[in-house]
Formats: C-alpha cells, structure tokens, sequence
C-alpha cells in the first residue's frame, strides 16, 4: 500500500511539473481520426508494403513500453483494440522526446503517423508525433496478469475494462444481443414501450419489492417487480404487440444468477397462447446464436449446449418422474409426496400446498439437471396468479419456463383475462401475503378493472438477458455480466 501511495505521489509530482512548465495535462484538443482496426484493415493482410506518405491520427491509453535509449515502443488500446507505436527521437523532436520519456503507462496520449512493420514483422504505427492528452495518476495491475481478483474487477469495472479484453469483448457481446432481439422483435411488428420504473401498487412477478417515498406525493411507492401488469394494460389498449428491454428490481438475495437489478425483456402478442411462444423462443434464441457465434452449438461452462431445434418439452410432473427416484403413484398423493420431499432433504411446512410442493421437488429433482434447452409445462396453478387455466385441467396453468444450463432463462404464458377469476387469486395472494409471505402478489383493483374492458386472448414472455448474456459468453456469474454489479461496502 505503501508502494502504491509513493507512486499515486510521484505521478501527482509530474503533474505539478506540467502545469509549472506551462503545460496543460489535460487538454482537448486532440481529435483522432482514426483507430487501431482502421489501421489493421488496411494494412494487416500486407506483409510488405511502402506507407510512408499515410497518415493515422490515434487516440489511446498506453498499457505497455519497452524503452531503448533514443526510441521506444508503446502499446496504444483505443476502443477498437491494440496498435503499437513506435516512437524515435530523431522524428519527433528532441524536446517533444523529453517530453515523452516522462509519460507513464496508464496515459492517454494522441499519436500521428504512418504505418510500417518492424523488423519482426508486426504492423506498427511510426510516430511523426505524440502528446500527452491525460495524465494517470494511478498504476495499471502488473501488465502481464492484468486484474485477477474477482471483487477488486467488479468495483474497478473501469480498472477491469482497461486491462482485461475479454471483459470489454463481453459488454460489446452484450450489446450486439441487445440490438439483435430489438431487431428480430420490430421486424415482427412488436412496439417497444417503457413503463413505469415506480409502482403504487408492485406486481407482475412472485418477489420482494424496494420500498421508497415521494416527498411530495406523500406516498410509499415501489421500484418494479416486472413491467407485465402495464404492458398487459397496452394489450387491453388495443397494441396488440408490445415489448420493453429494461430493469427490474427484486429485495432478494445475492448470487452468481442473482442481482437485486437485471435486465429483462417482456413482450405480450395478442391471440397468441404460450405453445405459439414456445416456437417464437425458439426462433428468437436460434437467430440471436446464429448471428453471434455463428453457430446453434456453443460450450458453456464446460458443457455443451445445442440451440439446434426442436427443443425438448416435459410437464412439471414429467420432468420430477424422469430426474427423480419417485414413482407416479407417490407424487400424485400429496402426504406420499411430502414424505419424500423430506427425505430428499427439503424443510416444508406440513400446511405447504401441493402445487408449492411440486415446485420444491422439481427445483430440487430435476432443474439443474435440464442442460439442453428444455420447456417445462403444466405449471400448478397455485404458484401462477397471472397464468390462464388449462382448458382440460384447473389445477395447471398454460405457463413454461425455459430451463437452459440448469438455469431459468424464460417464463411465459397464455395470459389470464377473466378479471372475476383474477381478483379471486390476487384475493387469494393477499391471504397468503398476510399470512408472512413477503413474495405475494398484492391487490391491484386498476389492473382488474383494466381487464373489465376486455384483454384479448394473449400471451407474455420474460426472458432474462442478463442470464442469456451468461449462457453465450460462456460467463460463470451474472456479476461477469453486469457493468457495475450490487456489492457489499467497500471496507475502509
């Protein structure tokens, strides 16, 4: 530590010689017209060629030098990636030279030139000129291992992106899928929509919401479980096609598929049910891998996972019968079944309903045992308020979830538009919230009388991007994942 402050002072030190020598450490002025891949484009392919007379103006942060006396190579990252530049005292200047020798690695510095290959053949930049453009007054982690530790990595993200390039290729990976639903999802006459990041009343999801006041309002409201509730609202509204890319936030715990904000997109397609949304996912998955990777079979984790379709589809029920050591007769007696939750190792309530009990066995059974992108169906209409009921069975719902890596990735449904049959279950939610459950939906009388207007047959998807980010960057964490994760305090 006592390193590290000796060296924080002796580049402050440098900076105060500037400013006294009549320098400005911080200019800006400087425009580069060009980057490192502009640079490799038109001349990477060529192991010979005479540039002399080009010009590259480059602006970048220096990450490595190798001095050797009157000349000197700099490695220069700018956003596009890495070029180097080869700095002589005989081009520059004797003055300009001096000026340089004092630059650090961590500068930002502009550069002026033409393109060349040394004598070992790598495509460089020889500087006609270069100027300090931002002074760094902090040392970038040791240049060959770059920033290790985990947590150090998540707080310094602008630490991490400077030295690690497989994080910057993630955030730019994250982007491209972004951009690659919103397209597949407008080229399909879906509307994208914002809604309300605050909530009077919080629903749409099974979840513990954050809790703020508005001062002038004088009211409690609450930052969004999940945007559906609105959304649905816009069907009823007569936009039959809509979806939103946004954040959602949960009072849950910490974990690596877990952060209390992620980004979710939700979309509702009127006269759809959720058997039509199963083929939609499947297309919307297929295109967004083709398009990045280049292929429908990628190893993630370790494991390898095929987007080639059509993707397997089991029941709940079916899904504990296949991965658990149960018999059909067992699980479909609710005190046989509780016996062997218990013997699985799960703590339950003798009072558990039976749909909670399902669920429990499923997750513990069978979830992270579905690798191969896995629709699970015939989800217990306890656990589904918002869900429409099975025409053949009412105690399931038409509702999946698509299990992928032995991860929840999406959750969908034909959507329940009944408004009598609605109130009765968020009637039913509140029972159960009032009884302790935190995660109960609460009684939203506007979103009833909205469907009182009438909400066309439809149905609703959320897909979690975070997690499908993690699945096709093979990223072990959802901190991997996002920019700035939630964290404990730093310890002082």
């Amino acid at each position: 530590m006592e390193e590290l402050s000796e060296l924080l002072l002796q580049r402050r030190r440098k900076v105060d010689a500037l400013w006294e020598a009549g320098v400005n450490p911080y200019p800006n002025d400087f425009r580069p017209q060009h980057t490192s891949t502009d640079i490799n484009n038109a001349y990477g392919g060529q192991p010979q060629f005479d540039a002399a007379n080009e010009n590259f103006v480059v602006a970048g942060r220096i990450l490595a030098r190798r001095s050797f006396g009157k000349a000197a190579f700099i490695q220069l990252q700018d956003r596009k990636g890495r070029i180097q530049i080869y700095v002589k005292k005989d081009e520059i200047g004797e003055e300009a030279f001096a000026s340089f020798e004092t630059f650090d690695i961590g500068d930002i510095v502009g550069s002026e030139g033409y393109p060349f290959r040394t004598k070992t053949g790598e495509l460089s930049l020889h500087a006609r000129s270069i100027r300090l453009l931002v002074k760094s007054l902090h040392p970038l982690p040791e240049k060959f291992h770059g920033l290790t530790d985990v947590e150090t990595r998540y707080r310094q993200r602008y630490v991490d992106l400077i030295v690690n390039p497989e994080s910057r290729e993630i955030f730019i990976k994250r982007s491209r899928i972004v951009n690659l639903i919103r397209r597949f999802m407008t080229d399909r006459d879906f509307l994208e929509v914002e809604t309300p990041m605050m909530h009077q009343i919080p629903g749409g999801a099974t979840a513990r919401p954050f809790i703020t006041h508005h001062n002038t309002l004088d009211m409690e409201l609450y930052l969004r479980v999940a945007p559906e509730l609105y959304l649905k609202r816009l069907v009823v509204g007569g936009l039959e096609r809509v979806f939103e890319i946004n954040r959602n936030f949960r009072n849950e715990g910490i974990s690596v598929r877990h952060n209390p904000e992620f980004t979710m997109m939700e979309f509702y397609q009127a006269y759809a049910t959720y058997e039509d949304l199963m083929d939609f996912t499947e297309e919307l998955f297929c295109h967004v891998a083709q398009e990045l990777l280049g292929t429908l079979d990628f190893i993630n984790q370790g494991l390898d996972i095929s987007f080639q379709r059509p993707w397997k589809r089991l029941t709940v029920r079916d899904a504990i019968l296949e991965y658990g050591d149960i018999d059909a007769k067992h699980l479909d007696d609710r005190e046989l079944a509780l016996a062997y939750a218990r013997s699985i190792g799960l703590t339950l309530p003798d009072g558990i309903g039976y749909g909670k009990l399902m669920m429990e066995i499923f997750e513990e059974v069978a979830e992270h045992k579905l690798i191969q992108p896995t629709f699970i169906t015939a989800y217990p209409t306890e656990v589904s308020p918002l869900s429409r009921k099975s025409d053949h069975d009412p105690e399931i719902v038409d509702r999946f979830e698509l299990i992928i890596a032995g991860r929840e990735i999406a959750n969908a449904f034909s959507e329940l538009n009944d408004p009598v049959d609605q109130k009765e279950r968020f009637l039913a939610q509140v029972a159960e919230k009032n009884k302790g459950d935190e995660e109960a939906h609460y009684m939203d009388e506007d979103y009833v009388r909205a469907l009182e207007y009438g909400l066309p047959p439809t149905a609703g998807e959320g897909i979690g991007i975070d997690r499908l980010v993690m699945l096709l960057t093979d990223s072990p964490s959802i901190r991997d994942v996002i920019l700035f994760p939630q964290l404990r305090k730093e310890a002082k």
